[in-house]
């Protein structure tokens, strides 16, 4: 979990306010294995955690905008 959100606070917060939903999980989910294998089911666990986490993740990309 924890590389995960190093993966979201260090994407450009401008890269993910311009991407709708579908394709700002996506991103992360490539970076994500791009440094781990990960399984269909940990992809599918971690796409549902993500969804489940998009307002805060967007929260965190706009005050990266922001400062």
């Amino acid at each position: 979990m924890r590389q995960l959100w190093s993966i979201i606070d260090e994407s450009p917060g401008k890269t993910l306010m311009g991407l709708n939903d579908s394709d700002l999980i996506n991103q992360i989910l490539n970076k994500l294995s791009a440094k781990q294998k990960l399984s269909s089911e940990d992809c599918g666990a971690i796409n549902a955690y993500l969804r489940s986490r998009i307002l805060l993740i967007r929260e965190i990309a706009e005050c990266s905008v922001g400062h």
